[in-house]
């Protein structure tokens, strides 16, 4: 949704008074769904491979999967033009295929619940690449959902907001409290309960209202069969996104690629590191989900806040300050030791500053959308600012192998993360760009 006018900004009473609307308890619910499959095929799916002996560098191509969330673009066409089989007619376009999504999730997750690593490592990472697919799906439908239903630039910053907070809180479960449970109940139960979880998705699925069709291009099950239909599915997007922008785009597009660069990079040797520290799943689940919570919800609610205020664009570049530190917290645990207050201190920094910078680029990327192609806009932003960050995780086992060569093991872990949290600095050039030239296309929240 993008704005020719810079709008006066709200005030805080117009922030309170969104809060209880239904639409926002809905999205909340839609963020935890969004975000429960994310670390399960991730970085607490690599904490459970270490556990199990796998050496880092295959921990770090095991991650991998995860590119499916970075190539979702290719099929947010058919998301943006084809109702989805069975459920499309009773639940509606948007709906119908959250739902189909979920159920893959579940099933995808209960898979590899059943299987486990030791069951074969090749259908393990199989039924992970399953639930990353479907997870994929999921968040294009959702996207699309959370720009539709926003009537007005205020509410777009709110269910942002709200996305986030559901997501990180979902981040928090499958990545926290999730090893609390697996150090009681095993790896095997906890995936079990997470599959359960994503009831709640679907249970927010059911609540939701569809978004009025009349917002977006027609959707039918054969628009995609003729030429034009196909080059207005797929190629249209890109075109209306570019014309939007003019050679703006190009910019935006790099600058939201490296946002999140060193957060992705870094991300698969998180786990392991804990695990190679000495730092039992216990204490890493109970201080994550405390401190953890609270510095997330902080980090989450100040971004909000900070976008109804100040805008988008400026949202942005705190977020690109903040970000990396996250990075340099890690370093210092690592070469400072990791005890429980380093290691509870350590995590407030990242939790906060993830919060922070995760709110950010969501709120400047869907005020970059046209509607009509939303699904689609949306899929190619988030895909472009996963994509480096996606692939390059992939070689994080290999780069941390390579820093211990000769030096400890914590050593290797310390300057890789390090080395991460420079790449934040390319990025933080790019947004001041933004800040200081921005087009009139991004604008401030408009008011209610």
């Amino acid at each position: 949704m993008t704005s020719e006018t810079k709008a006066a900004r709200p005030g805080w009473q117009s922030v309170l008074r969104g809060l209880g609307q239904r639409k926002v308890a809905v999205m909340l619910m839609l963020g935890f769904a969004s975000g429960l499959p994310f670390m399960l095929v991730g970085n607490t799916m690599g904490y459970w491979l270490r556990e199990g002996g796998i050496e880092l560098a295959t921990i770090g191509f095991a991650s991998w999967v995860g590119l499916a969330y970075s190539f979702k673009f290719l099929w947010a066409p058919i998301i943006d033009k084809v109702r989805a089989p069975l459920l499309g007619r009773w639940l509606g376009q948007r709906r119908g295929w959250m739902a189909l999504a979920q159920v893959a999730i579940a099933l995808g997750l209960l898979g590899m619940a059943l299987v486990g690593p030791a069951g074969g490592l090749g259908a393990f990472v199989g039924l992970a690449l399953v639930a990353a697919f479907a997870s994929a799906t999921q968040d294009i439908v959702i996207d699309a959902w959370r720009i539709e239903s926003s009537e007005k630039g205020e509410e777009l910053a709110l269910l942002s907001s709200a996305y986030q907070l559901g997501y990180r809180a979902a981040l928090l479960v499958t990545d926290a409290l999730i090893l609390i449970l697996a150090a009681h109940i095993g790896w095997m139960a906890s995936y079990e309960l997470m599959a359960a979880g994503m009831g709640i998705g679907l249970l927010a699925t059911l609540w939701a209202r569809e978004p009025d069709a009349s917002l977006r291009a027609t959707a039918t099950h054969g628009s995609l069969l003729t030429g034009r239909g196909l080059y207005d599915a797929i190629v249209g997007p890109f075109v209306a996104f570019f014309r939007a922008h003019g050679s703006w785009a190009l910019l935006m597009l790099v600058a939201i690629s490296l946002y999140r660069l060193p957060d992705f990079f870094m991300g698969p040797m998180a786990n392991p590191f804990y695990a190679d520290a000495g730092i039992d799943k216990e204490t890493v689940g109970a201080v994550r989900g405390s401190i953890g919570l609270i510095a997330s919800l902080a980090g989450i609610t100040v971004a909000g806040l900070f976008a109804l205020r100040f805008g988008y664009v400026a949202t942005l570049l705190a977020g690109a300050i903040l970000g990396p530190g996250s990075n340099l917290a890690f370093a210092w645990l690592a070469f400072h030791g990791a005890d429980t207050t380093s290691f509870s201190i350590a995590m407030f920094i990242d939790n906060f500053a993830t919060g922070f910078a995760g709110t950010a680029l969501v709120a400047y990327m869907s005020s970059l959308t046209n509607v009509g192609y939303t699904a689609t806009q949306y899929a190619l932003l988030s895909s472009f600012y996963a994509l480096p960050g996606k692939f390059l995780k992939g070689l994080s086992g290999e780069a941390v192998e390579w820093f211990a060569a000769g030096d400890s093991l914590l050593h290797g872990y310390g300057e890789f993360f390090v080395l991460t949290a420079l790449m934040g600095l390319p990025v933080l050039l790019l947004c001041i760009a933004l800040v200081r030239r921005r087009p009139a296309a991004v604008a401030t929240p408009q008011a209610g």
